[in-house]
């Protein structure tokens, strides 16, 4: 079965939903139930593929019905599964403040590990080494001893390694944004990551208000992952031409996705890359 990957970077706040929450949070993002890490559920992202497909067949010159006929190969029908196979939307890179700069890329060991056994099954190489920076301390590039993220301080013990950076920056569609994985990058441990996957992501409210009053009629938070959020998912095909529709989703045309929650007030968007060949065997 052939695999690749679609590298995801966020160029605006990202709603995964998960429904209501329980909590303060009205709206929280979708999470992994073991980690609490978030992710865009695969359901979630196939829908956001096959819009953008349907909408590209239209764009030629299709009618509704030609291009939702056109889809049923490659996405399925509610009868019969279509020729691509599409995983969750994992996280890789969270943004995160910091004291002493604008943000840094906070990712850990846990979230490398799997990135590394998913190039392995895309057939992607070089795969980077799997990091392990102990409790309270980060690799950085950073110049100084120490690296302040949140409220929270941290020791510098080394650089990331270049095939973790190189292999980072395979997701990303902009020069001039992984000319910044270098310097923003910083590796975690596992449990200082999760405590920032946590309670780290943004917290917005929104309102509906009375026509006439302009009183509160219904007020409301969510939660969204913040801009320059980096995940990916791996696609399969279940025969050798499947993974074409790639190319027709994003190397023919404009390289954009909309995914998740909140659409009409321009959240959930996308830049996105192709990574693999499609040679991968899983």
């Amino acid at each position: 079965m052939k695999t690749a990957i679609l590298g995801l970077l966020a160029e605006t706040p990202v709603h995964p939903g998960a429904g209501r929450g329980l909590g303060v949070v009205d709206l929280p993002v979708a999470r992994e139930a073991a980690t609490d890490y978030p992710v865009l559920v695969g359901s979630s992202l196939k829908g956001a593929l096959r819009d953008k497909f349907e909408a590209g067949r239209r764009a030629q010159g299709a009618s509704a019905d030609q291009a939702r006929e056109a889809a049923a190969a490659p996405f399925g029908t509610r009868d019969r599964a279509g020729g691509l196979m599409i995983s969750d939307a994992r996280i890789l890179l969270l943004p995160v403040r910091s004291l002493t700069t604008s943000y840094r890329w906070a990712t850990c060991p846990h979230l490398i590990e799997r990135y590394r056994r998913d190039l392995a099954r895309a057939g992607v190489e070089p795969r980077p080494e799997v990091p392990r920076p102990r409790r309270g301390s980060v690799l950085s590039a950073h110049g100084g001893d120490t690296v302040f993220l949140e409220e929270r301080k941290f020791k510098v013990a080394r650089t990331p390694t270049s095939d973790l950076v190189n292999a980072i920056k395979r997701l990303l569609l902009h020069d001039e944004t992984r000319d910044r994985v270098e310097s923003q990058l910083v590796v975690l441990h596992d449990d200082d990551f999760t405590w920032f996957a946590r309670y780290g992501l943004s917290i917005q409210a929104r309102n509906v208000l009375e026509d006439e009053t302009k009183q509160s009629k219904n007020l409301w938070y969510e939660e969204t992952l913040p801009p320059d959020s980096v995940m990916y998912a791996l696609v399969a095909g279940r025969d050798d031409g499947a993974l074409g529709v790639l190319d027709e989703l994003f190397t023919n045309s404009r390289p954009y996705l909309q995914a998740g929650g909140n659409e009409t007030v321009g959240q959930g968007w996308f830049a996105v890359t192709v990574l693999g060949d499609g040679r991968g065997e899983s």
